[in-house]
């Protein structure tokens, strides 16, 4: 059922935009992108990388890989990008693959559907549907399939907590293979969204909200988790990860919660490329690397 008295219900319009739309809060989001290009045109250029493997029949079920600068066989990430579940591209997060290559993890950046071609539905089933080709097929590339750990910003982090609410054993895989998941500045109630401005490319309603409320679906994936936020983000967007932090505890797992204070929304994935920084060692600490 849905909250009766979700916090946002007493928000004016412009409230609502500045809390639940991120790009509103903050105007100059190109900014964080033009400062990562020059690490992610390195990683595009110098890295040995598989482009474009179909995971599925959809034009955006494509993934890259980029093989562990390692001999021997390699744990696997996968990243989900952000662009609330509506933009966005692989190409332009190579830079993660740059760091965790070094570090010897076998690394996949996903696309997946988007809005509005389709629901929230395909988004999440596509996104589920990346991971479960990784599990299968990795070994190909010389990752290990039973070590994959997990990462996404912002629309992505969502569809992190949707792989951990995933029914994998439906799927004929044991969820164990999911080692760790690192979550940052997620949206993880679908129900805010829909009163923004946004909603006319999400094309949310209650029915797509129920199903994707990955904050009151259980847990099937058990494994290290944490969560990051920026400390100059909007309070009911930081809000979002710790109510999901409280599911998480709920559930039996416990969830590392990390508020950033120097970072906003848009910024906060900059650290991905140092793996010294505190996001760096949390998406290095579930593999077996760590």
């Amino acid at each position: 059922m849905p909250d009766r008295n979700p916090i946002w219900a007493d928000l004016t319009p412009d409230e609502l935009e500045f809390q639940y739309n991120p790009q509103k809060a903050f105007p100059d989001f190109a900014a964080s992108r033009v400062d990562r290009e020059p690490a992610n045109k390195a990683a595009l250029e110098s890295l040995v990388q598989h482009r474009d493997i179909a995971y599925g029949d959809h034009p955006l079920h494509k993934l890259d890989i980029y093989p562990a600068n390692s001999d021997r066989i390699a744990p696997v990430h996968l990243f989900y990008h952000g662009g609330y579940w509506r933009s966005q591209d692989k190409e332009n997060f190579a830079y993660i693959a740059g760091m965790l290559v070094e570090q010897g993890i076998t690394t996949v950046i996903a696309n997946y559907e988007l809005c509005p071609a389709s629901t929230l539905d395909g988004v999440a089933n596509s996104a589920l549907s990346a991971l479960e080709w990784v599990h299968r097929n990795i070994a190909d590339y010389g990752g290990n399939p039973n070590d994959v750990t997990i990462s996404g910003h912002s629309a992505g982090a969502h569809l992190v907590a949707e792989a951990l609410a995933a029914d994998w054993q439906a799927r004929g895989i044991d969820a164990s293979f999911i080692k760790g998941a690192v979550a940052v500045s997620g949206i993880y109630d679908p129900a805010p969204a829909m009163l923004t401005s946004v909603n006319e490319q999400l094309r949310l309603t209650p029915g797509i909200i129920e199903r994707h409320n990955v904050e009151k679906r259980p847990l099937h994936a058990r494994c290290r988790v944490s969560l990051f936020a920026g400390g100059l983000e909007p309070w009911h967007w930081i809000d979002q990860t710790y109510r999901y932090a409280h599911h998480l505890h709920r559930s039996g797992i416990t969830a590392e919660v990390h508020i950033l204070p120097e970072y906003g929304h848009f910024d906060i994935i900059t650290p991905f490329k140092d793996p010294h920084s505190i996001l760096g060692r949390a998406l290095l600490a579930g593999s077996s690397q760590s």
